[in-house]
């Protein structure tokens, strides 16, 4: 017989079948492998590979159904659901979905993944012998990364992010290499686990990148020229803007830079839809 610990593999000897599934042999006693948690019918006495954690009643339980993650590996794992208060919880293959604690995600609740994104993380095992997720450090995801090719540069890539801080987010791309994004190349700051497509404005000397989320000039255009005429629009075809007003103001109100508000006016006034009378913009009656 096997002396068995919780959060790891085990070869056990199957003793008798019972109406719930098979009881196994192990040093510290029998071990309920249950119906629902085989891939195949088993004999006694038969010798059968398992992963063996610890149920909701703290009580040995073993599993067929092998986890994709276990103690000093990593993979990506989906978010499939979260709770305010513990965290988030992972499917890891198994029946039992494994939690990856609140102290382990961003402190802005904001920023946790939603349900369906995916984290980098690997399996730990509480003194008490309960299993729990760890995000992988930024140590770790950079070891694995490799470095990217000059010619990226300008070309969209697409990942998932990693890690988040106030001045910008880390991302690891589909194809293993490592960007930055930072604050003022996003509109929005995208959660951990996202899954994000953005454009390569820098391949560094060390491998890896500088990533924009913002659309390319001519887009940005005229997503921002929208911006402004939907707001006008709202407004009965006025606003108390124009392109000498106080770039904080025009970042309170369109979160959208001076420079940006500039080319969005300038392309509406161009296609004749607008005009700027005394620090107002008005549409033209014609339009």
């Amino acid at each position: 017989m096997s002396r068995v610990k919780p959060g790891q593999r085990a070869y056990l000897t199957v003793s008798r079948e019972t109406p719930m599934g098979y009881m196994l042999d192990s040093e510290d006693g029998e071990i309920l492998l249950h119906k629902n948690e085989t891939t195949q019918e088993l004999a006694e006495q038969e010798e059968v590979e398992v992963f063996v954690y610890l149920d909701n009643q703290s009580r040995l339980t073993a599993t067929m159904h092998m986890p994709v993650v276990e103690e000093g590996t990593y993979a990506w794992v989906e978010v499939v659901d979260v709770n305010d208060d513990l965290g988030v919880f992972v499917d890891i293959g198994m029946s039992k979905d494994m939690l990856i604690g609140s102290t382990d995600l961003p402190a802005l609740e904001s920023l946790w993944p939603d349900v369906g994104n995916k984290l980098y993380c690997t399996m730990k095992i509480s003194k008490h012998g309960k299993i729990y997720g760890k995000v992988a450090t930024d140590d770790v995801m950079k070891a694995m990364a490799k470095p990217a090719p000059s010619h990226l540069f300008n070309r969209e890539v697409t990942g998932r992010i990693y890690r988040v801080l106030r001045v910008g987010s880390f991302i690891m791309t589909e194809e293993g290499y490592v960007g930055f994004i930072h604050e003022s190349e996003r509109k929005k700051e995208p959660k951990i686990g996202a899954l994000v497509t953005g454009r390569v404005v820098n391949v560094k000397e060390d491998g890896t990148l500088n990533v924009s989320l913002l659309p390319r000039k001519q887009e940005s255009m005229d997503e921002d020229a929208q911006v402004l005429y939907d707001y006008m629009e709202s407004r009965g075809g006025v606003m108390p803007f124009w392109d000498k007003s106080y770039p904080e103001d025009i970042r309170t109100r369109f979160n959208m830079s001076k420079a940006a508000f500039k080319r969005a006016l300038g392309k509406l006034m161009k296609e004749d839809k607008v005009y700027q009378e005394e620090g107002w913009t008005y549409f033209k009656k014609d339009k």
